[in-house]
C-alpha cells in the first residue's frame, strides 16, 4: 500500500524517489496565481449554479506608462480650462472695458418766492387749496404704465426695469426718515456698484459741482431748520422706458412731489407746503436687471420755496410759513409744468402756491 499521501499506484515510474516533487522549485507566489487563465469555482458555487469546476478568467491588464501619461495630460487639461471658465466667469471680476458707469449729472434749480410763503394750521388745508389737491400719496403716485417686451428684453425684464425705478423713487423722496435727513442706504443700495464711489463721496464732500450734491440723488431737508408735518406724502407723474440699444433699457421718471413742512421742533407753528418736480434718468443693463440695480444718469430739480442764495447742495433749507426769499427774484417757473427753468434760480409761480 502507499503510503500517507503518496499516489495509490505509487511513486511513478522515472519520477524523483523519496517522496520528492518534481515541481518544489516552482513558487506559486500571488502574481502566479492572480495572472492564471483558470479559476476553481468553490463547492458551494458547483452546487448551486451546477456550474464546471472551473471558469476562464478575463486577461489581467496592465497599465502601462503611456496610459498614466494620458491620464496625467488629461487631468494638467481640465484644471486648465477650469482656471480660464472661472477666469472669465468669475463673478466678483472687474467690470470689462465700456462697462464703468458715467458719472450722474445732477441739476437743481431753486424756486424763490415773491410773497410769503402761506401757512395754515392744518397741511389738509393746504393741500385741498393746492394744485396738488387731486394727487395721491406715497407709492399710489407712483403708478407703474404697462410692460411690453422690446427687441432685445422680454416683458419681465422691461417690467423690473420700472419696479426698480419705482423703488428708487420711494425710498429717495417718499421715505420720511430719508427725507428727514436719515440713513441713506436703502437708497445706496439700489445703484450699480460702479457709481457707489460717486454716491460716497456726494455725502462726504458735498459739492455744487453738479456731481457730488446729495439731493441730487435723494430729497432731504435739513433737519435742524425744518421737518415733516404730515408723513403722507403727495405726489404725481409718470415713468416712461424706451430700449437705447440692444443691452441697455432706459427709464425717464418725472414726478412733482409736495410736502408739509413746519420748523424744526414746533409742533404748535403754522405749516406750509413745499414742491418738488424731479426728472430722473435711469439706465439699465443685464447685470442691473440681474440684481435688481440701477444707474442714474441724470437728475434735474426744481424746489421752492427756497431762496437763491441758500446753499441746496447737501441738504434742501425751505422757506416756511411767513417767510420771504428778499429781493431780486427772477421771472415765475411753474413746477407744475413740464417746461425747464432757464436760470440757476427761478421764482416760484404765485399759482404754485396754496391759495389762503
Amino acid at each position: 500500500m502507499a503510503g500517507l499521501g503518496g499516489p495509490p499506484g505509487g511513486t511513478p515510474e522515472g519520477g524523483p524517489g523519496g517522496g520528492e516533487d518534481e515541481y518544489r522549485s516552482v513558487v506559486f507566489d500571488e502574481s502566479f496565481v492572480r495572472a492564471a487563465r483558470l479559476q476553481e469555482f468553490s463547492a458551494q458555487e458547483r452546487i448551486t449554479d451546477h456550474a464546471p469546476a472551473v471558469c476562464r478568467r478575463p486577461p489581467l491588464r496592465r497599465a502601462g506608462l503611456s496610459r498614466q501619461a494620458l491620464i496625467l495630460v488629461m487631468l494638467i487639461a481640465v484644471a486648465f480650462g477650469t482656471a480660464i471658465y472661472m477666469g472669465v466667469r468669475h463673478p466678483y471680476q472687474s467690470p470689462a472695458e465700456g462697462r464703468a458707469a458715467e458719472p450722474a449729472r445732477m441739476t437743481l434749480v431753486p424756486l424763490a418766492p415773491r410773497d410769503e410763503v402761506p401757512g395754515a394750521d392744518d397741511a389738509a388745508f393746504l393741500y385741498a387749496h393746492s394744485p396738488a389737491a387731486h394727487f395721491r400719496t406715497a407709492a399710489q403716485g407712483v403708478p407703474l404704465p404697462g410692460a411690453r417686451q422690446t427687441a432685445h428684453f422680454s416683458e419681465d425684464q422691461v417690467m423690473n426695469a420700472l419696479t426698480t425705478a419705482k423703488t428708487y423713487i420711494l425710498r429717495s423722496a417718499l421715505d420720511p426718515d430719508v427725507v428727514g435727513g436719515g440713513e441713506a442706504r436703502s437708497v445706496r443700495v439700489l445703484l450699480d456698484p460702479d457709481q457707489l464711489q460717486q454716491f460716497d463721496e456726494s455725502f462726504e464732500r458735498p459739492a455744487a459741482d453738479g456731481r457730488h450734491a446729495p439731493t441730487g440723488w435723494l430729497i432731504r431737508f435739513d433737519p435742524a431748520r425744518a421737518e415733516l408735518a404730515d408723513p403722507h406724502i403727495r405726489v404725481d407723474g409718470s415713468l416712461r422706458i424706451v430700449e437705447s440699444d440692444a443691452s441697455t433699457l432706459e427709464v425717464t421718471a418725472d414726478h412733482t412731489m409736495v410736502y408739509a413742512l413746519r420748523p424744526a421742533g414746533d409742533a404748535r407753528a403754522e405749516e406750509s407746503l413745499f414742491t418738488v418736480r424731479r426728472e430722473l434718468r435711469f439706465r439699465f443693463d443685464r447685470d442691473d436687471l440681474r440684481l435688481h440695480q440701477t444707474r442714474l444718469v441724470a437728475s434735474y430739480v426744481q424746489a421752492g420755496p427756497l431762496s437763491c442764495a441758500g446753499d441746496s447742495a447737501s441738504h434742501l433749507r425751505p422757506l416756511l410759513a411767513g417767510q420771504q426769499a428778499g429781493a431780486g427774484v427772477p421771472a415765475g417757473t411753474d413746477p407744475y409744468t413740464s417746461d425747464n427753468a432757464t436760470a440757476l434760480c427761478g421764482s416760484l409761480a404765485r399759482g404754485a402756491q396754496p391759495k389762503a
